[in-house]
């Protein structure tokens, strides 16, 4: 790149307005006097005063002036800081006394020119200072390029680390995506297989009395375990997406915490565990299901990386401002690089697919979500691999307040004696149609909801379990039309669905739903529900 010097100057200082008349033309006629421009100044404050406005290579000074003389006045400009460095050169007799040149030299001068003045050794003189100052200049410009290049190089450096970064937990998301997909393959594979083997050995001939129901108790786990799945994979789609709504209440946490132990007791998930718990009175201002989703995600995260025997701990506390819930075990642990990444999606503490755990590692990505929407904070400790793990939640306390009873829980009364079936899937309808049979119930059925609405006014059945996606009108429609006809008012409507958004819970309410069940429907559940009691009509 081609250097531009700007143009230097010189100044001459000299009373004598001949000689100073002369200097100046012999400095503009020297070779290279392209270079600089030559000021002049004819005595020692006009040149004070030059000085102050003016950046000068080099200065020519006369020794012999009056007033201030060449020495008073190199004195003088080196005094002051802006010119203490310019290079004076002392114009004088060539019969100077050695004594003035000692003064001369203790007074800043590089130099002298000695009259009368040899043009070349004038021009030599003065090309030294002029060709310093211009590498001086062409230096200090390379020095500002180099350092606006290395401000350029080191934006791109920072540039290319935010990239690689970024392409790192691409690639890591990448690998984390590929790992749970074939994580979810294993995990639907495995009760699928399950299912497949138990439905064919009902099927065999000869199969003896005590292995069928064996078989059944197999297809029911395992669905429920395919149930889990999906809806793991459901919540991760709207936690994702944001599209989780929360329908808050005054919920007793702890009470809420004694029913989850005891699902977990019920299915026989704490054989050979002991079981530490310490439930204070506590209550948040939340939603009872997202609620119980907490509790239970973190249970089952403490049995699943704890082999029994071994210890859980479930404690539940409250301070001024927050109801603290920690659960701790002496399980596996948690390695100290893997801690910073608990919360993310997909990330399990053992990715082998052979592991016995299961899962599919979203389970505390999805806490912490309920979690922050319900202002709260959770944390994670584990002093290392082998050394179990403590997880506290904190969520903001509210008073105690009388709670309503759930409508979920609450029991329909009347006959209960007939049931219409409203499904257009004919193996999900056939399979609840028998088991209610079994049950001891008259089962009335409709594969569509202009049927079910024909069916329901003829025979006015105490239950109406009717699917939302069905041909030809939906089941809201269906719910409307019926609660518009007056003598089917008594027929306890009941949604099952696959959509379990709280909005969907609503909406099915607001179409005249007493109940909304999501699929698949937990049988006893059901069967609670529709428990037999004294018809009303």
């Amino acid at each position: 790149m081609e250097i531009s010097v700007p143009i230097l100057k010189i100044l001459v200082i000299n009373d004598d307005q001949a000689s100073l008349l002369a200097l100046r033309a012999l400095l503009e006629v020297a070779e290279g006097q392209d270079r600089y421009q030559v000021l002049t100044a004819a005595s020692g404050k006009e040149a004070l005063r030059l000085v102050l406005r003016h950046d000068f290579v080099v200065i020519l000074c006369d020794v012999n002036m009056p007033e201030m003389d060449g020495f008073e006045t190199a004195e003088a400009i080196r005094s002051r800081p802006r010119s203490a460095e310019i290079p004076i050169i002392f114009v004088t007799a060539f019969a100077t006394d050695e004594l003035d040149r000692i003064k001369g030299y203790e007074q800043g001068a590089f130099d002298f020119v000695f009259t009368p003045i040899v043009p070349e050794i004038l021009a030599a003189k003065v090309g030294i200072f002029v060709t310093l100052a211009m590498k001086n200049a062409e230096l200090r410009r390379r020095e500002r390029e180099l350092r606006l290049r290395a401000d350029q190089l080191t934006a791109m450096n920072e540039r290319l680390n935010v990239e690689m970064t970024e392409r790192r937990k691409v690639e890591r998301q990448s690998g984390a995506r590929d790992e749970f997909l074939a994580m979810l393959g294993h995990e639907l594979r495995n009760p699928l297989s399950a299912i497949n083997s138990a439905a064919s050995i009902i099927g065999l001939p000869g199969v003896s009395a005590t292995v069928r129901p064996r078989a059944m108790d197999i297809i029911n786990r395992q669905t429920r375990h395919l149930s889990r799945i999906v809806d793991d994979l459901l919540d991760l789609s709207r936690a994702v997406s944001g599209n989780i709504f929360l329908s808050k209440t005054q919920v007793n946490f702890s009470a809420l915490a004694v029913n989850t132990l005891e699902t977990f007791r019920s299915t026989g998930r704490f054989e050979r565990y002991s079981l530490d718990t310490q439930l204070d009175e506590s209550w948040v201002n939340g939603d009872p299901t997202r609620l119980e989703q907490i509790l239970s995600n973190l249970v089952d995260n403490a049995l699943k990386y704890t082999q029994a025997p071994g210890r859980i701990s479930l404690v539940i506390q409250c301070d001024d401002h927050d109801v603290i819930l920690r659960v701790s075990d002496n399980g596996v642990g948690i390695a100290a690089e893997l801690l910073p990444h608990v919360f993310e999606f997909f990330v399990q503490g053992d990715a082998v697919l052979e592991r016995a755990n299961g899962g599919l590692g979203v389970g505390l990505s999805l806490v912490r979500r309920l979690i922050e929407m319900h202002d709260g904070e959770i944390r994670v400790e584990s002093a290392g691999v082998g050394k179990g793990t403590t997880v506290e939640v904190r969520l903001p306390r509210c008073e105690p307040v009388k709670i309503a009873p759930d409508q979920s829980q609450v029991s329909f009364s009347g006959n209960q004696q007939t049931v219409l079936l409203i499904e257009d899937n004919g193996d999900s309808r056939e399979m609840m149609a028998e088991i209610l049979r079994a049950h001891g119930y008259a089962v009335l059925e409709a594969a569509d909801g202009i049927e079910g609405c024909r069916v329901a006014k003829d025979h006015l059945p105490n239950f109406a379990l009717i699917d939302i996606g069905l041909p030809g009108i939906d089941g809201y429609e269906v719910a409307k039309r019926l609660r518009g006809f007056e003598a089917a008012k008594g027929v306890q409507l009941i949604a099952l669905t696959g959509y379990g958004l709280e909005e969907d819970k609503a909406r099915a309410l607001a179409a005249g739903f007493d109940l909304h069940l999501v699929k698949p429907v937990d049988i006893n559940y059901l069967l609670g529900i529709l428990t037999p009691a004294q018809s009303t009509r």
